[in-house]
């Protein structure tokens, strides 16, 4: 489990369960103590030791819903700030200065081939970080600081076997602007796709919503966007780009995902965002595959991976690293697409959110632009729900009085629980004459979701958003704490911060989201004037051509670009699956319960 993850961490827990069976389940029945030591090791091999290893793969989890969390523990291991400085310390980097050296250089007895480093920051990150720095601190600052120590000479690349750090530090906000408009074309029905969905569509971006309702309600898999996230569409784009222009393989390139939650890491280890998905020319087609994200970190291990190489990330520059003629960046391959993930602020491609949109993307904000925009004179009206985290939204025509569109936002489990289960199948009741059970008793039609008359609804597992996501530095972290403390001159009581402190805390944060250079919001503002086609900020027809050439350059069909998949998982835990097995029901708990006491144990 990381070291950095706790109970307390996960506020989005739904359930625990047993401990992994996996490392268990061949032991012999009275075992010698020696033999009770089980590591789990990454795929590339195993540690020293003289126990026979266990080998736990993210799929196994992923295939497994017998833990549900917000990050199953081995797999948040797997992922860190560690794995960085591994990664980062076992090849030299790729030189881009000459074509030569990139078509000729490759590995030799004696030393590894060199790698393609690359990372891509979210908001959320950058907000969390500039609210631990202090009072002031935006998040385009905080950003600054992260290009520093992601990139620059004084940051990671002062250390380590070869002084490597990231040739690019991409912003997820361009591959955001995608998704928004991708899901609005699919919500409004010009999908490229061109599959009609069940309605309502359901917002898939967050990774604890997608595992939960893989394992535990399939029936609302049909009702997901089929829209890659920010971080997935991001590492796509990186990896299919970069591996096509330059001709490497896609091993050959590193990427790293800088995100507030530790479900992202579970997100990157799906096997539906592999190169498999778009790579028709791999010759193993049944081999796991190259991850387009190859590791995720949060916003707690980036001051983790600081501490590392024995640097102050707060001490590092709040000013771009671009000023410097010496550390600007390398160009990215492809001029369209370099303007796409590095736009200049007078780039109609620079988008900066608005506070309307919320903290967690904005997905469900730009659809309901969208149908403003599309419907002019039209009004939207905003009913909150039985809580702060569910909202019901509703637009009418001019001289209408029914709704032409209604949407909702639905953040948290205990009210995702409640969509889910208006979204459930009616079964016919055993009754004679009875009506059907399920949703059609609500809403009075048939059909799963009868009643649910939303065309749209933005799904997070987090209460308040992505902001909070589990993986954010905490109001109460010993780094918070004291920095607050030295800036106030109090000394520490030790008592620990409560509900008012955290909730100031998570308005420090999204203060910080929303934060902008006033330039930057002018010279946005300047040039997205006269686009013709802008739905806040965006320009649909800007993103679409952008998509296009994409595709193209990749030579690759833009469905299998952006578009992902998903699938019920089915947990055999607790179930009979071997055919004669007298385990059953609760003698096949017992079963499983008495695996995991041989390890210590469940949580």
């Amino acid at each position: 489990m990381s070291a950095i993850l706790s109970a307390d961490d996960l506020n989005d827990f739904i359930s625990p369960g047993v401990a992994c069976i996996k490392p268990v389940e061949t032991l012999p029945v009275a075992p010698e103590p020696s033999s009770l030591e089980h590591e789990v090791f990454r795929d590339d091999g195993p540690t020293n030791g003289t126990a026979e290893p266990a080998q736990i793969s993210l799929t196994d989890c992923l295939a497994c819903s017998g833990c549900v969390t917000s990050a199953e523990a081995v797999l948040v291991s797997l992922q860190s700030h560690a794995e960085v400085l591994r990664a980062l310390d076992s090849a030299p980097e790729l030189d881009l200065s000459s074509t030569t050296s990139i078509s000729s250089s490759s590995s030799s007895s004696s030393s590894p081939a060199p790698l393609l480093y690359v990372a891509s920051v979210s908001p959320q990150t950058r907000a969390n970080l500039a609210a631990a720095c202090g009072p002031g601190v935006t998040e385009q600052q905080a950003g600054h600081m992260l290009e520093h120590l992601l990139s620059g000479p004084n940051g990671l690349r002062a250390g380590g076997a070869f002084n490597n750090g990231f040739t690019w530090v991409v912003d997820t906000n361009a591959a955001r602007d995608a998704t928004l408009v991708l899901g609005a074309d699919e919500v409004l029905g010009s999908s490229p796709s061109g599959a009609a969905k069940p309605r309502p569509l359901l917002t898939s971006s967050c990774p604890g919503w997608v595992c939960y309702a893989e394992k535990t309600h399939p029936h609302v898999l049909s009702y997901l966007s089929k829209v890659k996230s920010p971080q997935a569409l991001t590492g796509t784009l990186l990896k299919t780009t970069l591996s096509r222009t330059l001709g490497i393989p896609a091993d050959r390139i590193w990427h790293v995902a800088v995100m507030p939650c530790f479900d992202k890491k579970l997100e990157a280890s799906r096997e539906e965002l592999m190169d498999g998905a778009w790579d028709d020319t791999k010759p193993n087609a049944g081999s796991k595959g190259i991850r387009d994200v190859d590791c995720v970190i949060t916003s707690k291990e980036v001051l983790m991976l600081a501490e590392s190489r024995g640097i102050d990330f707060f001490s590092l520059p709040k000013t771009s690293l671009q000023d410097n003629a010496a550390n600007r960046r390398v160009p990215f391959p492809d001029t369209i697409l370099d303007q796409f993930l590095f736009p200049a602020p007078s780039s109609p491609a620079r988008h900066r959110p608005s506070a309307a949109a919320g903290s967690s993307g904005g997905n469900l904000y730009f659809i309901l632009q969208s149908v403003l925009a599309q419907n002019p004179g039209a009004t939207l009206h905003t009913a909150r729900g039985r809580n702060i985290d569910v909202v019901e939204y509703s637009i009418t025509a001019p001289g209408q009085e029914a709704p032409i569109f209604k949407a909702a936002r639905y953040y948290g489990f205990r009210n995702i629980q409640n969509l889910v289960r208006r979204l459930r199948p009616t079964r016919p009741s055993r009754l004679p004459g009875g009506r059907p059970i399920g949703s059609a008793r609500r809403g009075g039609a048939s059909g799963a979701g009868a009643g649910l008359d939303f065309a749209y609804v933005e799904v997070m597992a987090c209460p308040g958003g992505c902001t909070n996501g589990g993986g954010q530095i905490k109001v109460d972290d010993e780094i918070v704490v004291a920095r607050r403390q030295a800036a106030s001159g109090v000394e520490a009581n030790g008592a620990k911060p409560g509900p008012l402190e955290q909730k100031a805390w998570l308005a420090d944060i999204d203060e910080a989201y929303f934060s902008a250079e006033e330039d930057d919001v002018t010279e946005t503002a300047i040039a997205v004037k006269g686009h013709g086609d802008e739905v806040d900020g965006i320009s649909p027809s800007y993103v679409r051509s952008t998509l296009a050439h994409w595709a193209q350059t990749t030579g690759i069909s833009l469905d299998k670009l952006v578009y992902t998949t998903y699938r019920e998982v089915v947990s055999d835990v607790g179930k009979s699956t071997a055919p004669g097995s007298k385990k059953k029901g609760a003698d096949a708990t017992e079963h499983v319960v008495q695996l995991a006491s041989k390890i210590g144990g469940g949580w």
